[in-house]
């Protein structure tokens, strides 16, 4: 499922007709912006008409987690009415819980980052709108239409109540941004207990993962289990120190690949041979072949078996099938010697180690603690992780290395957030062909004059738009690149790098340099004759800057709900591309069990600037906050939709994007007061009374600010990283009170333990479903919203925790082999393929087998040769594998 792209400033083209008697771009007015949104509102209403007809006739786009047997039942979200309408009520009715409980962590906290800002800006409006539409309306600027409402409208150079106006300014902000670093505050309490309460919880607790601590930049004299074990002490269980794959990890490719190839031609040999057997119309069938071919023999001339040539064009044409076999008995046991080799421990070890612990205790010990005595070795520590998530090409890099590596990405995604308009630019251009050909340097250009209209206009109208959307595409591929190559270990890592990288860039390119182009291109033509009315005109100019967000929230708003709602690229994906692609049931097998997932890395900074954005103008042109509360809202029902019933996950950085994301808006309050203390210093030299009162009212602010983020940024930080020793032993106690077990409550040393639990098993809730009760009384709106220490502590947020998981046991075998390169345990596939009629499926699976599994099972051509699978029995196909929940 595609993710919503960002819009860059690129993507709208202001264009400002020459003015010589006006310093600022045109005001907009309400019937303006209303005959702007028209028409995206009737697009919108148009896709939202076609999502509700799409979503009944194609379940698997749109309802895939209500259904999918990949899903376990408590994982899948339930079902909503089939109706054209009906269903409103029971979406509504499903608490984001669901979320939280079947998909992830980090979807549940996207969609209340959401929601916050949606609180957040509302109580903005009722803070700043009553007194700052008063002020700014009835001020002395000048300014007409929408402007009117900007701060830009409450001064002027020769009216002294200027001056009380700016209070009104100073303490509004002070009001709202005290209100945002509260919100702040409260939810990164919020999320520390929730994070607590999951880590802590048997479901978590027991897995492998939660006990496993990844060492990096390990010394070549401590790539030893028995110093390992020296070192980390007695509760070691388990200890995985990778090696250098050489060859293997290639050798395994291209085994499977000829795996697949052959897979692939032994499907097309079945449905050829079937084919012909149908058309031949009562003709006698014979199932019984005796020799490699004589099935498909019966119906199909030799000539017609699937071949290939080994080199494009000039190599020799053979039959693939035949080439496949015997390319497989030579590369799998080329690829068992190799795996036999590492096994015994002939090759390297890498500087990384994988331990597992025997409880989550002693992983947070081994996790919080200084392992090396030299700086940089083995300080880069990881534990949670999936083995599906290692990036095992980044387990060798050496501290220095991994040092050096951080400030070349740092570098490169510096020099693209700064110099992106380039591009940007050069791509614009292209869609005015005759002001660039006149252009002095560009004259070579003219040719494109001289194309026929037609090519014209494409490479003027429809060029750029491919490239830009190209260039788009390309810039969360390049900032993923520049994770990885800074070396991080983990999927979750790299997304989490993202997360700054592409934050950084939306606030830079999405948002300052459009809104100082906005408010210097508008007065350009009065400075530049008359440089010293610069500070004046900006400060009129900025404000008014903020017109393009009002409509911009709102087309963002109804635009990407509509696209995601819509999702046209995974339906045509799915059903368009299924369709040419899928040709044998292993293809049709994953695309149906495979869910989309959004790239959180390039999401979160998306929206996060929106509220950054909306922050920012918040005092200054209080307008905008009305829009980003509708258009944040539109924002969280779309997505909350997708969470809930079409998106998987990708990775798990257990929820930790939230709090950056919370932190992040700290940039959006210094960028808000830094402009305020702006335009007051501009005001003390173009007001007659100055603005000392409201400007050290704003400096002290920005003081507070700094001073305060600086203190919470100490206290939370290790929360965030670690978890405190006490609560394993609180878990346990409040486990035995919901067993029943008074005796246990008192064993917290260790010696007489709760048996492990999930907190339940499949009927719910733990040894009969007790749940222990509610830790507070339920307290009014007011009492929760100010004490979130009391009423979101961690002995009420445990209660979100699933409780209907059934206990996650992997076996001797899968645990050893847990943390191993896959390449390494990595057996020969199962090769699948439709069973037919005429028993040529039969006779390929004899003569194959003796090369390679395959199976003809769970998979059939019907009587229009189409393959068939078993699609609500996933267990009956060969091929199939349940999750295993690291």
């Amino acid at each position: 499922m595609a993710t919503p792209a960002y819009r860059d400033p690129a993507d709208r083209v202001t264009r400002i007709a020459p003015r010589a008697a006006s310093s600022s771009p045109p005001p907009v007015s309400a019937s303006g912006l209303v005959s702007t949104l028209i028409p995206v509102l009737v697009v919108a209403i148009i896709f939202f008409t076609v999502f509700l007809v799409l979503r009944r006739l194609f379940p698997r786009v749109y309802a895939p987690r209500t259904f999918i047997d990949s899903l376990r039942r408590q994982e899948q979200s339930p079902a909503l009415p089939k109706g054209l309408l009906n269903w409103f009520g029971s979406y509504w009715n499903v608490s984001d819980t669901q979320v939280l409980n079947a998909a992830s962590l980090d979807g549940f906290l996207f969609l209340r980052l959401l929601k916050v800002s949606v609180a957040t800006c509302l109580v903005g409006c009722v803070i700043c709108m009553p007194v700052l539409f008063a002020v700014n309306a009835t001020g002395p600027g000048g300014q007409r239409q929408l402007d009117l409402l900007s701060m830009s409208n409450a001064t002027s150079a020769d009216d002294s109540t200027s001056y009380f106006r700016w209070f009104a300014h100073a303490g509004c902000a002070w009001l709202f941004f005290g209100f945002v670093i509260y919100m702040i505050t409260r939810e990164s309490i919020y999320y520390v207990n929730l994070r607590q309460a999951y880590l802590v919880s048997p479901l978590y607790s027991d897995r492998v993962s939660s006990k496993t601590v990844l060492f990096t930049s390990v010394p070549d004299a401590y790539l030893n289990e028995a110093t390992l074990r020296e070192i980390l002490g007695s509760s070691v269980v388990r200890v995985w120190i990778p090696r250098v794959i050489g060859d293997l990890e290639d050798k395994v490719e291209e085994r499977d690949k000829v795996a697949m190839k052959l897979e692939a031609a032994e499907v097309k040999l079945v449905k050829l041979a079937n084919q012909n057997r149908l058309k031949s119309k009562g003709a006698a069938e014979d199932s019984e072949a005796h020799s490699s071919g004589h099935g498909a023999a019966r119906w199909l001339d030799p000539k017609k078996r699937p071949t290939h040539k080994l080199k494009p064009l000039i190599g020799k044409k053979v039959d693939t099938i035949d080439w496949c076999r015997a390319e497989l008995s030579r590369r799998i046991p080329e690829v068992d010697e190799l795996q036999a080799n590492h096994a015994a421990g002939k090759t390297k070890p890498v500087h990384s180690v994988f331990v597992q612990f025997a409880s989550l205790r002693e992983a947070q010990s081994a996790y919080q603690s200084l392992t090396h005595h030299q700086p940089l070795h083995m300080s880069d520590r990881y534990t949670g992780i999936f083995p599906e998530e290692v990036i095992w090409s980044n387990l060798d890099i050496s501290w220095w290395s991994r040092v050096i590596r951080g400030f070349i990405a740092i570098a490169a995604v510096a020099i693209v957030c700064i110099f992106w308009t380039v591009p940007v630019a050069a791509i614009g251009a292209i869609s005015n062909i005759t002001q660039l050909t006149s252009t002095p340097g560009f004259a070579w250009l003219s040719f494109l004059e001289k194309l026929p209209p037609a090519i014209l206009g494409i490479v003027s109208g429809l060029l750029p738009t491919i490239l830009l959307a190209v260039l788009m595409a390309l810039l969360p591929i390049f900032l993923r690149f520049c994770a990885k190559f800074a070396g991080s270990a983990t999927l979750s890592e790299v997304e989490y790098r993202v997360q700054n990288y592409y934050f950084a860039f939306q606030v830079l390119q999405v948002f300052l340099i459009n809104t100082l182009a906005s408010g210097i291109i508008g007065s350009l033509q009065t400075i530049l004759p008359n440089p010293a009315s610069a500070p004046a005109l900006l400060a009129k100019g900025l404000p008014t800057a903020s017109n393009f967000y009002i409509n911009y929230f709102i087309l963002q708003g109804l635009g990407v709900v509509s696209t995601v709602l819509v999702a046209l690229t995974g339906l045509v994906i799915f059903i368009v591309l299924g369709k040419l692609l899928d040709k044998t049931p292993r293809k049709m097998l994953t695309r149906w069990i495979r869910l989309s997932a959004p790239g959180l890395g390039t999401v979160y900074p998306i929206y996060t600037n929106l509220f950054v954005i909306a922050i920012a103008y918040s005092v200054i042109a209080p307008l905008v906050l009305i829009f980003a509360v509708i258009g944040l809202w539109l924002f969280y029902v779309a997505y909350r939709y997708e969470f809930l019933y079409v998106y998987g996950a990708k990775f798990d950085t257990k929820g930790l994007m939230y709090p950056r994301a919370l932190q992040q808006l700290f940039v959006g309050l210094y960028i808000a007061e830094i402009c305020i203390i702006g335009l007051f210093a501009i005001g003390m030299g173009s007001s007659p009374t100055g603005a000392v009162g409201p400007l050290i009212m704003m400096i002290l602010l920005l003081v507070f600010t700094a001073l305060y983020h600086i203190s919470l940024n100490n206290a939370l930080d290790p929360l965030l990283k670690y978890l405190p020793k006490t609560l394993e032993t609180e878990e346990r106690r409040l486990l035995a009170m919901e067993e029943h077990d008074v005796e246990a409550t008192h064993a917290v040393d260790g010696k007489s333990q709760v048996p492990p639990t999930n907190g339940g098993e499949k009927n719910g809730g733990a040894a009969g479903g007790v749940m222990s009760p509610a830790p507070h009384k339920k307290p009014n709106f007011i009492t929760k919203f100010f004490r979130p220490d009391v009423y979101t502590d961690y002995y009420t947020l445990r209660r979100l925790v699933p409780r209907d998981f059934s206990k996650v046991v992997l076996d001797e075998k899968t645990a050893n082999e847990a943390y191993h390169h896959p390449c390494v345990v990595s057996q020969p596939p199962v090769l699948w393929i439709p069973r037919d009629d005429g028993g040529v499926s039969r006779q390929e699976v004899i003569e194959t087998s003796k090369v390679i599994p395959i199976s003809d099972v769970g998979a059939a051509l019907d009587e229009k040769n189409k393959i068939v699978w078993a699609k609500d029995d996933l267990d009956s196909t060969p091929v199939y594998q349940d999750r295993i929940y690291y």
